[in-house]
């Protein structure tokens, strides 16, 4: 219902109610003029819970139009109040239909922009259409060599029986979690790389961030988690195997998912708790939060605000703990007596904390600066980084800085090859 249809409504209720009010005093025909003036107030208020952002304050607070038409109503006569009153009714609702914004049809509003967005599209590379030729083959041998990586790594943990360790065991895990992680963006980047279409519809949308943001934090947790190991194995390694025994590794790796996936869903009800208005132009390959969170038509500071306070308490909270492990590590390895001992040590924590090193870094500079989304661009590049780059960096480092899990690797090899031979 658009606002001439309910401002004839309210003018013709008005006026029946008058009809009633000849034959008495001058304060009931005020009375009337207030229930009107209320009706006005209730009907904006009804208009509110359709969605549409509103700027009619002015119209609730401002009691100019009721004050002109009072004065004129006690400086006339009797007989002048139906009309006085109609006046009220007609001014009151020129103040909201200038003030109040988006109360058209849907199909009314597609000339000017502001109607409701029912799928977004995906800019992505589309301002590069010279280099999407070129991306494509590329992204798509990164993100072969990833998948083989990381599916290498956990069949050689799951088939060599020296590695069925706590450290290793979360390794594995880290690497499906790479896996899924790759699997959310990827394949959808790759597909618009090749077609015109980049339409994403909202629901779409809204699963890709959930699970994008879940193993986000998921890879969070499970490097603190990593960290932790470490710790229990070089400063208490007599205790080891009773403080990471099975039972509370498996808790604590349950602990992580949930975790993560809690995070993810309040961050994916904040952002989609209100509808979409705007051209529906996301200025990114995939549904992050801050392109998507620009077209909300709802005021975003607050949402904003509690998500970058939710980044600050995942992100910087879990590198916090990583650094505290690594601050005790450190202090262990200064007190052991040999070179080879030292170099043995640090040698099991080089390959962690160079994945950490790269996985928080990344994530810092995306959701840590309170101007997260200003600058596309710049935003899109980091983001190819720690989507593409960052999963091919796991099996990398970990298959060529680790020693166990190079000769693990070399012993399945020689199987294969006996088999074959």
């Amino acid at each position: 219902m658009n606002i001439s249809t309910m401002q004839v409504q309210a003018a013709s209720s008005t006026a029946a109610m008058l009809d009633h009010t000849q034959e008495h005093s001058p304060v009931w025909a005020l009375l009337v003029m207030g229930v009107a003036y209320a009706r006005n107030i209730g009907i904006l208020r009804s208009t509110v819970q359709m969605g549409r952002e509103l700027k009619a304050n002015t119209c609730l607070k401002d009691p100019e139009s009721l004050s002109v038409t009072v004065g004129a109503t006690l400086s006339g006569p009797y007989t002048q109040y139906p009309q006085a009153v109609l006046e009220l009714v007609v001014q009151t609702h020129s103040c909201l239909s200038s003030q109040v914004l988006g109360f058209q049809a849907p199909e009314k509003q597609r000339d000017n922009g502001t109607r409701l967005v029912t799928e977004f599209v995906l800019v992505g590379f589309s301002n590069l259409p010279e280099l999407r030729p070129t991306l494509f083959p590329l992204f798509l041998l990164t993100y072969l060599v990833t998948l083989i990586g990381n599916a290498t790594i956990i069949t050689i943990i799951q088939v060599d029986r020296t590695l069925h360790t706590p450290m290793y065991r979360f390794l594995a895990v880290l690497s499906l979690s790479e896996t899924c992680y790759t699997l959310v963006t990827i394949p959808n980047m790759l597909a618009h790389l090749l077609m015109e279409s980049q339409a994403i519809s909202i629901a779409g949308c809204r699963a890709q961030m959930f699970f994008f943001l879940g193993l986000g934090c998921i890879n969070c947790f499970l490097l603190t988690l990593m960290g932790y190991d470490r710790y229990v194995a070089i400063c208490h390694p007599l205790r080891y195997s009773v403080i990471m025994r099975p039972t509370v590794c498996l808790c604590l790796g349950a602990l992580i998912f949930c975790s993560g996936f809690s995070v993810a869903m309040v961050e994916t009800c904040m952002i989609f708790s209100s509808p979409f208005c705007g051209t529906g132009r996301v200025e990114h390959f995939f549904c992050d939060i801050a392109p998507v969170l620009k077209l909300s038509c709802a005021e975003s500071t607050h949402k904003a605000l509690g998500i970058f306070f939710l980044s600050i308490l995942v992100v910087l909270f879990s590198f916090l703990l990583i650094l505290l492990s690594y601050a005790f590590i450190v202090a262990a390895i200064v007190r052991i007596p040999s070179a080879a001992g030292r170099r043995k040590a640090f040698s099991t924590c080089a390959a962690h904390l160079t994945v950490v090193i790269v996985h928080f870094g990344c994530a810092s500079i995306i959701y840590l600066r309170p101007d997260s989304g200003a600058n596309p661009s710049q935003d899109r590049l980091v983001a190819v980084f720690y989507t593409v780059v960052t999963p091919l960096l796991n099996p990398v480092v970990y298959t060529l800085r680790n020693k166990e899990v190079r000769v693990a690797l070399r012993k399945s090899l020689a199987r294969g090859f006996g088999v074959l031979k």
